[in-house]
């Protein structure tokens, strides 16, 4: 009896002092964040041996990277190398000698950086513009053709490059106009200033036109068309108002069209059927026909636009415009053998079709069907055993994976996760992922597990936690539960306190306003937002909502499904007049993210009711047709709640 007291004193005193490092470390980090470096001193002298000490010592040399000394530094990467620690480090470091201009030890360093960075891509160029200008401006040149606004280390590249006559004033226009596109005004007029004095478009003229296009078009007496800047912010009230009202910006197009030279029209066309295409305009075909040469992104659009046409020679002729990453995309690969296969070229469509129908994915899925298959998940060829588990849990970066998602940290916690798994063969990863489900860190065992090239253990890529609780609901509610445990999937990887940038909470994902209105309907009088991550409070919320969309969108699984995404409003929107086969209407959803979303969240469902009911499926069953639209949800954007 004594020594199982003393065990149990043992154990409480290790849990304590656990729990007390654990606070240690969290207010280190404190410290770090708001800059107190004789505070983080003094926490990291108690966390000497601790597994996260790495991170105290990171916080402690980043503070006072600009003093430290080379040995220091490349003393911590040596001895963190294994961890994302030192490639944050490096990345940092390299920025600091490159502002500093220490090139030779900037070029040692170098090579050892594993990721891209578009500021240290800018100091690299500037260290070797100093060796050898003419191998080194062509290929700073690309870095000017972008919509954004770039880091500081990149304007000296710029400025050789105007001093050798390397950018044209034709090509100081071509980015002022990409911003214009990207409605980045600030960025246009900060773009602006390098063009020759008084040739700068007036920013007031440009404030008038991002706010008002339609008015500033009605005023064509305003116009000055003589001059360069003139034409631009024509053209760019005519794009920006056809990103609302395409049909009205080409009224407007075809007025003034005559005064601007072949080229200007080309482009503005172009723009016209992009963005007609993106609205579902039934006249954005005829738009592209007179445009001139168009981007990937355009000639996507194209094809949408004949997708819901069924013209499936525009359909393939635009596919085969596209250059060769873009049209190589899965969904441009299903959609070019379909149009083969509709205009009588069925072997073609074929070869096309059987290497995708070997991928994991929405076009996989339907080229399987297709090529007259059914959907089944692959026989799980390899399972980690025990032993390998064991060795895995004991990889230094999971260790302290796992020790960052105990804290809560979950941004530092993927950052270690990924690092540590970034060139694991497949055993490894299935290991890795055995290791996080038994942490119950159900998003990193699905993504960890959906790594895998050649062994695949869909169990592990389609986890289905929580069964009892959601099934209570989707029952009461008569909801699919494959389809609910495919949207789940894609809201949070069953994260119960998942938390988006947009401000949706918990497993399913859940608004403000959403979780506000239902709990009103549900009748929940002790309702407030703090309980939205309670499990089971969420998934009432959430099947009701979602059983409510389902409802009032014909009982369609896609429509509800890009509804639950984007909003009720803009899925009855995105119907078409007449009926749609669903596959297209979620090819040409305009939104990229609810496009992405809506094949996902089926592709899902469809490998979840094979592991549910242990049968082959049909996605073209599930996904069947979409009806027309009604009259009235053409006007309305709106969503409800």
């Amino acid at each position: 009896m004594n020594r199982i007291w003393i065990a149990l004193l043992v154990l409480i005193a290790a849990t304590a002092r656990g729990a007390a490092l654990d606070d240690e470390f969290l207010a280190a980090r404190e410290a770090y964040r708001a800059g107190a470096a004789a505070r983080l001193d003094q926490h990291a002298a108690r966390l000497k041996g601790h597994l996260l000490e790495p991170y105290v010592a990171y916080w402690q040399l980043a503070m006072r990277l600009e003093r430290a000394s080379t040995e220091d530094v490349r003393a911590f990467l040596a001895a963190h190398r294994d961890g994302p620690l030192a490639e944050r480090l490096r990345k940092e470091w390299l920025k600091a000698l490159g502002r500093r201009g220490e090139w030779e030890l900037f070029n040692a360093e170098l090579p050892l950086l594993a990721a891209d960075d578009i500021e240290i891509t800018c100091y690299t160029l500037r260290g070797r513009l100093l060796i050898n200008a003419s191998d080194t401006l062509p290929e700073a040149r690309p870095l000017w053709f972008v919509a954004r606004n770039l880091p500081d280390s990149c304007t000296p590249l710029f400025e050789a490059l105007v001093a050798a006559g390397m950018l044209s004033n034709d090509d100081l226009w071509t980015r002022v106009r990409l911003a214009l596109e990207a409605g980045q005004v600030r960025v246009a007029r900060r773009v602006a200033e390098w063009l020759p004095a008084g040739q700068a478009p007036e920013a007031r003229v440009l404030e008038s036109v991002a706010s008002n296009p339609a008015g500033y078009l009605e005023r064509p007496q305003a116009f000055k068309l003589k001059s360069r800047a003139g034409r631009e912010a024509v053209l760019f009230a005519v794009h920006r108002l056809a990103r609302t009202s395409p049909q009205q910006a080409a009224r407007h197009w075809l007025k003034i069209e005559e005064r601007f030279s072949r080229e200007d029209r080309a482009y503005l066309w172009g723009m016209l059927g992009y963005l007609g295409a993106m609205r579902h305009d039934s006249e954005a075909l005829d738009w592209y026909t007179r445009a001139g040469d168009l981007s990937d992104l355009q000639l996507a659009w194209k094809a949408r636009a004949a997708l819901r046409a069924r013209d499936w020679q525009q359909v393939h002729a635009s596919i085969d415009a596209m250059t060769g990453t873009e049209s190589s995309d899965p969904a441009w690969r299903y959609w070019k053998a379909r149009a083969l296969k509709a205009q009588g070229h069925a072997e073609a469509a074929a070869a096309l079709l059987a290497p995708l129908a070997a991928e994991f994915n929405f076009y996989g899925q339907l080229a399987q069907e297709e090529l007259g298959g059914k959907i089944t998940a692959p026989a799980a060829r390899y399972k980690p055993g025990a032993e390998d588990v064991r060795a895995m849990s004991q990889h230094p970066g999971l260790r302290r994976a796992l020790a960052l998602y105990g804290l809560d940290l979950r941004a530092e916690a993927n950052r270690e996760w990924l690092w540590a798994i970034r060139a694991f063969d497949d055993r490894q990863l299935l290991a890795a992922s055995e290791v996080a489900l038994r942490h119950e860190l159900y998003d990193r065992a699905i993504n960890t597990a959906d790594r895998t090239v050649a062994l695949h253990d869909f169990n592990l890529r389609y986890l289905a936690p929580y069964r009892e609780v959601l099934n209570a609901h989707t029952a009461q509610l008569e909801l699919d539960e494959a389809w609910v445990y495919g949207l789940i999937r894609q809201e949070s990887r069953f994260i119960p306190g998942a938390r988006s940038r947009a401000g949706a909470s918990g497993l399913m994902q859940l608004m403000p306003g959403t979780a506000r209105w239902v709990a009103k309907k549900l009748g929940l009088k002790d309702w407030r937002w703090s309980r939205v991550t309670e499990l089971d409070v969420n998934v009432s919320l959430g099947t009701y909502y979602l059983k409510h969309v389902l409802d009032t969108l014909d009982g369609h699984p896609v429509l509800a499904s890009a509804a639950y995404n984007a909003g009720p409003g803009r899925a009855r929107a995105w119907r078409s007049p007449a009926a749609l086969e669903a596959a297209v209407y979620a090819e040409t959803i305009p939104f990229n993210e609810t496009r992405d979303y809506v094949k996902k969240v089926m592709a899902n469902a469809t490998y979840y009711a094979g592991a549910f009911t242990q049968q082959a499926q049909s996605i073209r069953q599930r996904l069947g047709i979409i009806g027309p639209r009604e009259r009235d949800s053409e006007v309305s954007l709106g969503d409800t709640p």
